[in-house]
Order: C-alpha cells, then structure tokens, then sequence
C-alpha cells in the first residue's frame, strides 16, 4: 500500500465544498493521483474535510504551494476565483486544474490559458461530461465510419433548479448564471457536441422566462450549432424540468442515442446501470436497435487520472485549456445572440473580440 501510494502523483484541491468532496471521493479509485492537501479559507470547512476524507488541510495557499511534492492544484473555487488562483499555483511552478467553465469571463479564460506559457505549466479545465462512457462509445463509431458521415445532432440537459431559486442563492441573478441553464447545464452539451462534431462556426440561440418564482435569469433556451463540417446540431437546457441528460448523433449509415440518469450524474460509476445507449443501423433499422453495453466508468476519475498523467509528463491533455476555451466562448456567442433575437453569431468573432480586448488592456496596463 505505501509502494503505491508513492508511485501516485500528489496534488493539493483549493475550495472544499460539494464538489471537492464529489472528486475526492473519486480519487479514491484512481492508481495515479493523491490528493494529499487541501485549503479552504473557511477553518470550519478545513476541519470538516479533514475529519471526512483524512486529508490533511493548510492554513494558507502558500503554505500548500510551498510543499515540494505538490505538483499541481485542483481548483473547485467560484467562478471569478478561478484566474486569481490558477495565477497563484502556475507562479509556483505547480500544474493547474480547474472546474468548469475555464473563468467567470471569456477574457479571464484567455489570461488563465495564457499562464501556461509565461510560467511553463500546464492547466486543463474539468469538462468531464464528454469522458461519459456513452459519449466515448459516440465517438469512437464516429471515428470507425460505423455511423458514416456525421448530419445531425440533438441534445438536452435540463432540470428543475429554476423552480428552487430564492434571491440568496447566487444563481437567481443574471450576472451571476448568465442564461441561467445555458451557462450552466447546456456548456456541458457544448463541449461534448465539439468533441463529437468538430470544429464549430455559428451559433443561433433564443431563450426566454417561465419560472414562477420571479429569478432574473432566463430559464430555457435553445441553440442550435453550425458546424465547419456542415453538419448542425441543437442543444436545448431547461430549468423548470425533471432531470435530464442526453445526446442523439445522426449519421448518413445510422444513429445513436444516450440518455443518461440524471440522478447519478455525482455517481458516475453507477451511471450505466440505469442509463441507456443504443445503435440504429440502415433504413429498415429501427426494429432491429441494439441496445450497447456500456460498463462501469467514472468521469470523475477519468478526468483526475488525466491530471495526474499531466502533472508527471507537463504535457498538454485531452481537456487542455483551448478546449474550456471553445466551451466557453460557444456560451457568449449563444447569451449574444439571444440578445440579438436569435441572430446567428460567429464563434471565431467572439474568440477573437475577447483575445482583442484583453491584448488591449495588456497594453495599457504596461
């Protein structure tokens, strides 16, 4: 046991609330990473994880980036804490993981991304969704011409949260959540559509209010994606709906559904037990669908696993900074053209915009 523990790489997690403990808990399965520290600036939450997990906490962020055998920080902070901290680990040499989406702005996710360059670390940011075993099993019929070539794809991410909202939780208010589930569910759906789809150019998005309880944010929205293939793909979020998740890809030779149990979504390695994936081949296929085994995975191990296998080597994985980059920049071209009645929005015009003005700011900062 301790021969393995010292082959696993170290890492320390910044923010110890649910999330930490949902990725905690999934490090417990994994033969590469240790989180061995932890630091939160609440004493109250250092105590209550050390008690839980037995992982050691420090008083101070320092403190934690000091320790040699720290070779890189999981960040589950806010939103707007997230370049802040990343700068601070990256300035000590150390490699950087952090939650989606990659910042609270597009800018901010620029100047994170660009910290891999000026302090010669890496960073990846935690879109797990597309390592859901489902979503691999789509790509990889994508990839062996199973599905021929790729026209079409739906997906819908939606639960009730809208119906829960009270003015003290911070997703009530637009500038927090903005589009309310389109930044918060439907980037999930973004990302992986990108991996499953390729390249995207525009972006068309409505969105509007049902929610009784009066939230500033909208609640539903739709957005349909352009791909540089030629192919689209629609992805709808609701926040007024029971739970789910679920993608459907539509080939020229057949298509694939998965439908995920949103109940699991914190336990993933029990997703395949009550979720489904199924193939439908040729014209005449629809009797003959064939439901597809998709076996025990966990998202969350997967992605600290890759963190871990970054750390040792300092090179760039599947889910690098670019990537949370592409997420993030489809969410502002959608809130934009929601505010354009559903005008289409060019992705590359967005992404460029914001590498403009923070190229801007920089220069009037030196």
């Amino acid at each position: 046991m301790g021969e393995e523990s010292e082959d696993k790489v170290k890492v320390g997690i910044v923010g110890l609330g649910r999330w930490a403990r949902v990725l905690t808990r999934a490090s417990r399965q994994s033969d590469r990473i240790e989180i061995a520290k932890g630091y939160s600036r609440s004493a109250e939450k250092r105590e209550a994880f050390e008690a839980e997990y037995g992982v050691p906490s420090v008083g101070s962020l320092d403190e934690m980036l000091r320790d040699p055998e720290i070779k890189g920080a999981i960040l589950t902070v806010p939103n707007e804490q997230h370049l802040p901290v990343a700068e601070a680990v990256a300035r000590a040499g150390k490699h950087v993981y952090t939650e989606k989406p990659i910042a609270n702005t597009l800018e901010n996710g620029i100047r994170l991304e660009a910290l891999q360059d000026r302090y010669g670390v890496k960073a990846m940011v935690g879109h797990s969704a597309r390592l859901l075993r489902g979503s691999r099993m789509m790509r990889n019929a994508i990839d062996s011409g199973e599905l021929g070539t790729l026209s079409f794809m739906e997906a819908n991410f939606s639960n009730e949260r809208a119906l829960e909202l009270t003015p003290d939780t911070w997703r009530w208010y637009r500038d927090k959540a903005p589009g309310g589930p389109l930044s918060q569910l439907a980037t999930h759906l973004f990302d992986s559509l990108y991996m499953l789809g390729g390249e995207i150019e525009e972006v068309s998005s409505i969105a509007s209010k049902l929610s009784p309880v009066g939230a500033e944010v909208d609640d539903q929205s739709m957005t349909i994606l352009r791909f540089r293939s030629g192919a689209l793909g629609y992805v709808g979020s609701c926040w007024t709906s029971p739970g789910i998740y679920s993608i459907r890809i539509f080939g020229q030779k057949g298509l694939m559904h998965f439908e995920l149990d949103f109940g699991s979504w914190d336990n993933p390695d029990k997703v395949h037990e009550t979720s489904t994936l199924y193939i439908q081949r040729g014209k005449d296929g629809y009797g003959k669908r064939e439901v597809l085994e998709m076996g025990a995975s966990n998202m969350f191990t997967d992605e600290l696993d890759m963190f871990a296998d970054m750390c040792r080597s300092g090179e760039t994985v599947e889910l690098e900074a670019a990537n949370g980059l592409v997420a993030l920049g489809i969410v502002n071209a959608a809130l934009a053209s929601v505010e354009r009645n559903g005008q289409a929005v060019k992705l590359s015009a967005i992404l460029d915009g914001a590498r403009a003005r923070v190229a801007a700011e920089d220069q009037n900062v030196a």
